[in-house]
């Protein structure tokens, strides 16, 4: 079973319907709200890219040289769905995810996957046409909507296959249903953070997504967070809220 078998589907069969994650850029403006259904769609369009358009397979690794973002949360679903563990190295890593401000950062990668992180889907576009992309780099804005909203594994990953910077499958779900209890997070709450998600580390990650997930309970997500939080913490209807 993957890291995104065991703690995104329980949340999907429980109520897919529910927001899973409300995420806010406040350098920019957007608020985008995802479902259970909706955030699961993306994993799989995700997922079939990165192994059929990538050719990621499970054993290979992955490096994620993405912020904290509903795009991010997606990719590492997709990272595990492959079978694939997500690193926080580019160098010598089968493929790298980069944001327009690493993309310099991964070219020690075989393939490069460059977000633009567009609230409306503008790509990145290759040096050749005026872009940003180097030669041969996949962009995902444009690719990842020609893939299909579902995803079949095609061999099973064993619990003790590398999934997060060295840490295996059964650890990392071990370690997020264990800090979702000692946060004390239930399935009702909903979960405001400004936490980064640095792969190296992982405490990010783990409180700020995966032990989230692993409660069930829904994420309320804010990049470069500026004004009011309290005020968007009663709007949106927060029950707790994270340290960064």
């Amino acid at each position: 079973m993957t890291v995104t078998d065991a703690l995104l589907n329980p949340v999907l069969a429980a109520d897919a319907a529910r927001p899973l994650i409300t995420f806010y850029d406040d350098a920019t403006g957007e608020r985008i709200e995802l479902s259970g259904a909706t955030f699961g769609n993306w994993v799989a369009k995700t997922a079939n890219l990165l192994r059929d358009e990538c050719d990621v397979e499970p054993g290979m690794t992955v490096a994620v040289l993405l912020p904290a973002h509903w795009q991010t949360a997606a990719a590492l679903c997709a990272i595990w769905w492959c079978g694939a563990e997500a690193v926080a190295d580019p160098a010598d890593a089968d493929v790298a995810l980069a944001a327009e401000d690493t993309l310099e950062n991964a070219t020690g990668a075989g393939l490069v996957v460059g977000f633009s992180l567009d609230a409306f889907g503008r790509g990145l576009g290759s040096v050749e046409s005026g872009g940003r992309l180097p030669s041969g780099a996949v962009d995902y804005a444009t690719e990842v909507r020609l893939q299909g909203d579902h995803f079949d594994p095609l061999t099973p990953v064993p619990d003790d296959a590398p999934a997060l910077a060295g840490t295996d499958v059964a650890g990392v779900v071990a370690g997020a249903r264990t800090r979702a209890a000692e946060l004390g997070l239930g399935a009702d709450d909903r979960v405001l953070s400004t936490a980064a998600w640095p792969v190296a580390s992982a405490g990010g990650l783990v409180d700020g997504f995966l032990a989230v997930l692993a409660a069930g309970a829904s994420l309320v997500h804010v990049r470069h967070p500026a004004g009011d939080q309290e005020r968007r913490a009663g709007t949106e209807k927060v029950t707790r809220v994270l340290d960064a």
